[in-house]
């Protein structure tokens, strides 16, 4: 995959981020409103693992694609290189 389709991945990974959140915050707001059914903290904890995995796959693309803040993090680790290394990124970004 070429970097022109990788930034094409992450902005759809973003939008589809974005609407995920606001699944969750309609969620959270009815349960925080008293109607917290079973059903609805069943579906927010659904969410919930999207978004966090969505969260991880947009991480992962912008370290390899360079953009975004990682000076806190530091250089990856080469377990972390090799994960999200060259070649077919996303199949293993999707485990």
């Amino acid at each position: 995959m070429n970097e022109a389709e990788l930034r094409q991945e992450l902005a759809r990974l973003e939008a589809e981020e974005e609407l995920v959140s606001a699944q969750r915050r309609n969620l959270h707001q009815k349960i925080d409103f008293g109607y917290a059914t079973d059903g609805a903290r069943a579906h927010e904890r659904e969410i919930s693992d999207r978004r966090r995995e969505l969260h991880r796959k947009i991480d992962a693309l912008r370290e390899l694609l360079g953009v975004g803040d990682f000076s806190a993090q530091g250089e990856p680790t080469l377990e972390r290189r090799f994960e999200i290394g060259t070649g077919d990124e996303l199949e293993r970004l999707d485990r």
